[in-house]
């Protein structure tokens, strides 16, 4: 397996998956900006990673990994857990920021004219954990969407990306810009820190049984696809 991860990252990620994992999280540093928006950019990676650098399926990566002394499902594995790295990556590089997130939205709050006209659309800096809750959920379900629908014939590189981004953006785009305007529901921009924490444990737990089901559908498909 360590080998098969050591595969993924050498060959298949191109450099330019590493600079958008580094640079997109420093969107929320942007003042105003919607903060849920900014995990979308994870999901533009996958069809540069499934392809492989642009040639992964014209190189047939996938049947070259077939071809190794390896199981079916342990390919699989190795893809969802380089997936995995990325979105952890991705969610760090944004949390080591979100202090001095902070600091710069209250210093334009505090220099502007009118406070409620640079406030962050949706759920904003004081529910972050939150955020982080509703986004890991959403790579879960972002994930069981792709990798079913790419193992199934192991070339459905643009209908799984569309899908895939398609339900994210709706996904993200209800719970955390959608919802917060909802009359009721204005406490999630100012949910008790030990709350969010424990919703945050909540998604974790889900999102690692929801990935438990993408392996388990993406590897039965991949084993069926004959090349």
């Amino acid at each position: 397996m360590k080998a098969l991860i050591y595969k993924e990252m050498r060959l298949a990620m191109h450099p330019i998956c590493y600079l958008f994992i580094a640079l997109f999280p420093f969107m929320i540093l942007i003042p105003s900006y919607p903060l849920g928006i900014g995990f979308i950019y994870v999901l533009t990676c996958y069809p540069i990673l499934f392809l492989g650098a642009n040639k992964g399926q014209q190189s047939n990566d996938l049947l070259y990994s077939t071809l190794l002394p390896v199981r079916k499902k342990d390919i699989v594995l190795a893809r969802i857990i380089t997936v995995l790295l990325m979105q952890a990556a991705f969610i760090i590089i944004m949390s080591a920021l979100y202090p001095v997130a902070r600091i710069i939205n209250a210093s334009v709050l505090a220099s502007a004219e009118n406070p409620k006209e640079n406030t962050v659309p949706g759920i904003g800096l004081n529910s972050y954990v939150l955020l982080l809750a509703i986004a890991i959920i959403g790579y879960a379900i972002a994930d069981l969407i792709f990798f079913p629908i790419y193992y199934k014939k192991g070339k459905s590189i643009v209908m799984s990306t569309l899908f895939t981004i398609l339900g994210f953006v709706f996904y993200i785009g209800i719970f955390t810009i959608g919802l917060p305007y909802v009359p009721g529901l204005e406490f999630m921009n100012s949910l008790h820190i030990g709350i969010q924490f424990g919703i945050l444990a909540g998604a974790v737990a889900l999102s690692a049984a929801l990935h438990i089901a993408v392996y388990r559908i993406s590897s039965k498909r991949l084993e069926k696809v004959d090349f």
